[in-house]
């Protein structure tokens, strides 16, 4: 199988943008980009790691979750999660971040590019405070570029549309686990069941 190795052979494939295209990148957040984000309930985070292992997080709460401290600098706020801690170790390592904001029912979606750093600045976390409980630290992105993507993949996939979704899939954490390890079924319901309490105490 043949692979694309080079800027020319893909400029072939692809074609070149129109010529005005390049203009809709902005250098900060616009009062277009700004009123989005404060409509936006949910945002994929990419991030790398120093060696450019890449993964992607999804950060999600009440519209306007995200706090724009001025025309380049956004404040996220981190929730309970698995502890994993994936994203924020990759940021510790490689600043540079890549951010999605997403609207129900927007077919285009704001992509972000920015600078990222932790902080657990107390009253930072307290301002992003979300069902009584403070943030546990803060990703503060300085903003490098910005622009809004075209609606064609969520329209290709009807994303908004209700009747074209598929049912919805019942995920057991318990069962993925097993498969690395020697769990048995009482284990595997006990941490299903663990799962669903956390979804309700631990938002």
């Amino acid at each position: 199988m043949p692979t694309i190795k080079d800027i020319e052979t893909l400029r072939q494939i692809i074609g070149q943008p129109r010529p005005l295209t390049s203009f809709k990148i902005q250098k900060r957040l616009n009062s277009t980009a700004q009123a989005f984000i404060r409509h936006s309930p949910l945002l994929l985070l990419a991030t790398s790691n120093q060696r450019g292992e890449a993964t992607v997080s999804p950060k999600g709460d009440h519209p306007g979750f995200v706090f724009i401290q001025d025309d380049s600098t956004l404040c996220v706020p981190e929730r309970q999660g698995n502890k994993l801690i994936f994203s924020l170790q990759n940021i510790i390592e490689n600043p540079q971040v890549g951010l999605l904001f997403i609207v129900p029912g927007t077919a285009e979606t704001l992509r972000v590019q920015g600078i990222a750093e932790l902080t657990d600045d107390e009253e930072l976390c307290s301002k992003l405070s979300a069902r009584g409980k403070a943030a546990l630290l803060v990703t503060k992105v300085k903003v490098t570029e910005c622009y809004f993507h075209c609606a064609k993949a969520f329209l290709r996939g009807s994303v908004w549309q209700p009747e074209s979704w598929a049912q919805p899939i019942k995920i057991s954490f318990g069962k993925e686990i097993a498969c690395n390890t020697d769990l048995k079924e009482d284990d595997i319901r006990e941490l299903d069941g663990g799962g669903e309490k956390r979804y309700v105490r631990d938002l």
